[in-house]
């Protein structure tokens, strides 16, 4: 790697990375720089101190896996189709992200006051989205809401089983044809209509 040439984007990708593999812990800034080369006056040229590495990490987090969700679904038009898109983004997102592990070690950290920050912000962006979604299915309001939250419910318990018992629950493992089968059973109980659109 040239000498001067390591953007910010790849000081984040190298945070995020580190944080998929053990933590906010694990995001220290000699350490980075050895992995990616480069020197600590990189690091200072694009970040205040580590926190505003880990906060600049947040946001990428909640563009990567929340906002291209959310603008894909948005070139959708029919609600059903929408909705069926947006499941199965984010379920093959945890399993086929570019940085494998970092969406389940974020859960993990809401200790950490900056990931907890991200955290709330994913939550209601994301809950946001679904309400939406299902009021575009023809749900009230009040029901519409009920609706987002079980289904982001079920999703974290998803995503909390995939991490801690995938070896016990093949049902929630990263591939096989029990996985992919539960995945269709989650879209057809949390989407109405969805069964249909399957036929």
């Amino acid at each position: 790697m040239v000498k001067g040439k390591w953007t910010k984007q790849m000081w984040i990708d190298a945070a995020l990375r580190a944080i998929a593999r053990g933590g906010v812990s694990s995001v220290a800034v000699d350490n980075l720089a050895t992995e990616l080369g480069a020197t600590r006056g990189s690091f200072y040229w694009h970040f205040k101190d580590r926190r505003d590495l880990i906060e600049k990490s947040m946001i990428a987090w909640e563009e990567l896996e929340t906002g291209r969700v959310e603008r894909s679904m948005a070139e959708i038009a029919d609600p059903v189709e929408r909705m069926r898109a947006g499941f199965l983004i984010a379920l093959a997102d945890v399993n086929d992200a570019s940085i494998p592990n970092l969406e389940p070690a974020i859960y993990a950290q809401p200790d950490d006051p900056v990931v907890a920050a991200a955290i709330q912000r994913v939550n209601a962006r994301r809950i946001d989205i679904l309400t939406r979604g299902y009021a575009d299915l023809g749900l009230t309001p009040e029901t519409a809401r009920l609706q987002a939250v079980l289904a982001y419910a079920t999703y974290l318990g998803w995503l909390q089983l995939q991490r801690i018992a995938a070896d016990e629950v093949p049902e929630v493992a990263t591939e096989g044809p029990a996985a992919q089968a539960f995945a269709v059973h989650i879209i057809e109980q949390l989407v109405p209509g969805a069964r249909d659109e399957n036929r």
